[in-house]
């Protein structure tokens, strides 16, 4: 269980390929107080920690439904991936519930500068049978956008021109200074495909709905 808090921003240094495996070798701050097994959000998806090698770096395994589901199939050598530890037990809940499930994928359609701080609009399509579900965004409601735990503003919906089945989903998140230059939000553009978690209260309550 995370908080959608991130700790900072890890810098892949290797990538490899085995099967329909990716294993992500990543430089942070914190690598060198990590131990195998234990789990670490790499953009919001929760991954396990299958070697340390002692040089300031650790590995991790992504799967086939998680390349699928996610951004980090498409990660680069170099490239910076938000990381945060799992959330302790007696610790504070700073941001909301996150899972480290990703759902599914956004993509960054605009960023603009508001006098220091910055808003940052994202499109996704989901279907409709999902959408009941609860995978969708509300206003002032919380989403999980590459790991980091933000507050929803101006969300709308429309059916898809191209797929009655789907719905077209918009939102837009605003960033302070912060977390603009410790986490991957920098490097965010137009065109950029991000992670998106859900809200998994919301999810309870639109199953409890529909029962």
């Amino acid at each position: 269980m995370f908080s959608g808090i991130v700790e900072g921003a890890a810098k892949v240094t290797a990538l490899r390929k085995e099967g329909d495996n990716l294993h992500i070798t990543l430089a942070c701050d914190f690598a060198d107080e990590l131990r195998i097994d234990q789990s670490v959000a790499h953009n919001g998806v929760c991954l396990t920690v299958v070697d340390l090698p002692g040089d300031g770096t650790y590995t991790v395994t992504a799967i086939r439904e998680t390349l699928d589901r996610s951004n980090l199939g498409l990660l680069s050598v170099d490239d910076e991936v938000n990381v945060e530890r799992s959330m302790p037990i007696d610790g504070r809940l700073d941001g909301h519930i996150v899972q480290g499930h990703v759902d599914q994928t956004a993509v960054c359609t605009g960023v603009r500068e508001a006098e220091g701080s910055w808003y940052y609009d994202f499109e996704y399509t989901v279907p409709r049978e999902l959408a009941k579900k609860g995978y969708f965004t509300v206003d002032k409601g919380s989403v999980t956008v590459n790991g980091v735990s933000l507050t929803v503003v101006n969300p709308d919906t429309e059916s898809s021109a191209d797929a009655p089945g789907l719905l077209k989903g918009r939102f837009q998140v605003a960033i302070i200074p912060y977390t603009h230059d410790h986490t991957n939000f920098h490097n965010i553009r137009p065109g950029s495909v991000v992670n998106l978690e859900f809200d998994i209260l919301g999810k309870y309550l639109a199953r409890l709905a529909s029962i």
